[in-house]
């Protein structure tokens, strides 16, 4: 009988330290800053921006512009004239909202496109790494509210996100 609960208490003790989770941190921000690809990634939106706010401002400047011609020849027009451009200036001013929002889905999409490959190469250097050390569960410091102690493998990812956009890039 005393091997018998003997035996079952060591079977219960593997059991709980096996369903034990191991638990680590990494700090996401630290290894997307460190990244290459993730500073040209954000060199070619920066880019992308300030085409588009370029754009934008020629756009209104031309509206801007025709305003004020609109308002020196108004009391030489007739109504059907004050009409007439009354609704170019209401079309070049409806022509450039549609125009920036157009702007600001293309970037949505652009970062978006740019932004996945470097997530997908972060996940697997997650993945590699919590394989390695067996790890059960990675959370990101960035999004914690409170965390004390545990392994932080950032430095571990780090390398190993290194070697992955290294690689990546020589595609």
């Amino acid at each position: 009988m005393k091997k018998l609960m003997l035996a079952l208490a060591v079977m219960f003790s593997v059991g709980v330290v096996s369903a034990q989770s191991k638990v680590a941190h990494v700090n996401s921000q630290k290894l997307l800053d460190t990244l290459q690809s993730r500073k040209d990634a954000m060199k070619r939106l920066q880019e992308f921006e300030a085409n588009g706010v370029r754009e934008l401002q020629e756009m209104e400047a031309d509206l801007n512009s025709s305003y004020a011609k609109y308002e020196k020849d108004r009391p030489n027009m007739i109504q059907a004239q004050i009409k007439i451009e009354e609704d170019k200036l209401m079309k070049k001013q409806q022509n450039m909202q549609e125009r920036e929002q157009s702007l600001n889905q293309e970037m949505q999409i652009l970062s978006q496109e740019l932004n996945k490959p470097i997530l997908e190469r972060v996940q697997k250097a997650v993945e590699i790494v919590s394989d390695r050390k067996k790890l059960n569960y990675v959370i990101d410091e960035s999004v914690t509210l409170y965390f004390k102690g545990g392994m932080d493998i950032t430095g571990e990812v780090l390398t190993e996100l290194l070697r992955l956009d290294a690689e990546s890039m020589k595609r």
